[in-house]
C-alpha cells in the first residue's frame, strides 16, 4: 500500500453542481447523489425533517407546522440555514469515510453571474459541512468541460446552458468566459407559464409538481414535432366548481404556453453573439452552438435556436449531468485550472 493510497483514506474529494431545481454530487467519478434541491424543515421546532427526494414528494402537500423550501433562487443561495442543511444533508446520504479525520475538498459549480457576495455564501456554506478546501466554477466552463470540449486551447465554443433558475450562454476561450448571458429564465420560468396557462384556459388549477410533469412529457418548443408525444392527462382542481377534473393537454399547447419565455433565451443568445469579438464568432461559425443542461431536453429547442440563429446547435449527450461531470473534472485537476475560483480569489 503507497503512501499515496494511505492518504485517500483520508481524503473525501466531492464535486458539488448546486442547482435551483437539482444538486448532483460526484465522487470517485461516479454520480452518488441526484436529488431536488428541496428542504422539508418543521416551524415548531426549526429543525430538518427531510431533503431531496423526501422533501419533494412533501412539496405542496403539507400542513401547516411543515413547510418546504428550495434554499436556491435563480441559481443563487436565497436562504443560508436551508442551504446549509440541503448540502450537509446530502453530504450526509454519501458514506463518509471516517468523519473525524477525513479532509474534506469539494468544487462548487455556481451560475456566471454571480455576485461576491454570494460567492461568499456559497463558501461559508461549505465550511460549515467542515470543507477543508473549497474550490468554485462557473457553470459555463464546467458545462464546457462535461461535454469534452478543450477549454485551454485558443479556439471558441458558445454554450448554452438552461437550468432550473438561470439560462448561462457563454462564450469560452483560453481558459476564461469571454462574454457572457445570464439571464434569470430557464426551467422554473417554464413550469410558471405552463401553470397560468391550464388556469387561463382550462380553468384548472395545477401545482408546481404537475406542471414539472406536463413540461417533461409533453414540453415543446415548436409547434409541429417529427415524433409529437402523445396528449398528457392532467389533474388539477376546478375553479368554476373546485371538484377535481382532469384534461388532455398537447405539445402544441405546451409550446403555446412557453413561446414567450422561449423567445428571451433567442434574444439572450443572440445577444451574446453580437458581444462575441470577430475573431472567436468565426470559430462559433464553425463550431456551432452547445446546448446543456436539463431545458436542453425541451422538444424542439435545438431545431428553434438553429432556426433562429442559422447556426448548427448541438445537444450534449446526457444534458442534465454534464456540468456536474465537468465539475468532477475539474476536481481531479484543481492544481492545473486556472479558473477555478478559491477563497483567496475572492
Amino acid at each position: 500500500m503507497g503512501v499515496t493510497n494511505f492518504f485517500n483514506i483520508f481524503n473525501q474529494e466531492l464535486a458539488i453542481d448546486l442547482g435551483t431545481a437539482n444538486t448532483l454530487i460526484i465522487q470517485d467519478g461516479k454520480i452518488v447523489v441526484d436529488e431536488p434541491s428541496i428542504v422539508a424543515i418543521n416551524r415548531k421546532s426549526g429543525e430538518t425533517i427531510a431533503v431531496g427526494t423526501k422533501a419533494m414528494q412533501m412539496h405542496e402537500k403539507t400542513h401547516e407546522d411543515i413547510k418546504t423550501v428550495r434554499p436556491l433562487k435563480d441559481g443563487v443561495i436565497a436562504d443560508f440555514q436551508a442551504a446549509e442543511s440541503l448540502i450537509a444533508g446530502l453530504i450526509n446520504m454519501i458514506e463518509r469515510k471516517r468523519k473525524f479525520f477525513t479532509h474534506l475538498k469539494i468544487v462548487i459549480c455556481i451560475p456566471s453571474g454571480i455576485t461576491e457576495v454570494e460567492k461568499r455564501a456559497v463558501f461559508d456554506s461549505a465550511d460549515h459541512v467542515d470543507s477543508k478546501e473549497t474550490y468554485l466554477i462557473h457553470e459555463p466552463m464546467a458545462a464546457a468541460l462535461g461535454i469534452g470540449l478543450d477549454v485551454e486551447e485558443p479556439v471558441g465554443n458558445m454554450i448554452i446552458d438552461i437550468g432550473g433558475g438561470t439560462t448561462e450562454i457563454a462564450v469560452i476561450a483560453l481558459s476564461g468566459i469571454v462574454c457572457d448571458q445570464s439571464i434569470r429564465i430557464a426551467g422554473n420560468e417554464f413550469n410558471v407559464d405552463i401553470m397560468n396557462y391550464i388556469k387561463r384556459e382550462h380553468n384548472i388549477l395545477i401545482g408546481e409538481r404537475t406542471a414539472e410533469q406536463i413540461k417533461i412529457n409533453v414540453g415543446s418548443a415548436l409547434q409541429n414535432l417529427e415524433n409529437p408525444p402523445p396528449d398528457y392527462a392532467v389533474n388539477g382542481r376546478d375553479l368554476m366548481t373546485g371538484i377535481p377534473k382532469q384534461v388532455k393537454i398537447s405539445h402544441k399547447e405546451v409550446a403555446h404556453a412557453i413561446d414567450k419565455s422561449v423567445a428571451k433565451i433567442e434574444e439572450a443568445v443572440l445577444k451574446a453573439l453580437e458581444v462575441t469579438p470577430p475573431e472567436l464568432s468565426s470559430d462559433i461559425y464553425k463550431t456551432g452552438l452547445y446546448l446543456t443542461g436539463g431545458g436542453a431536453l425541451l422538444k424542439g429547442l435545438d431545431k428553434r435556436i438553429a432556426q433562429k440563429t442559422k447556426l448548427p446547435v448541438h445537444v450534449a449527450e446526457d444534458p442534465l449531468t454534464a456540468v456536474v461531470r465537468g465539475t468532477g473534472i475539474a476536481l481531479k485537476n484543481t492544481h492545473k485550472f486556472s479558473f477555478l475560483i478559491d477563497r483567496k480569489s475572492i
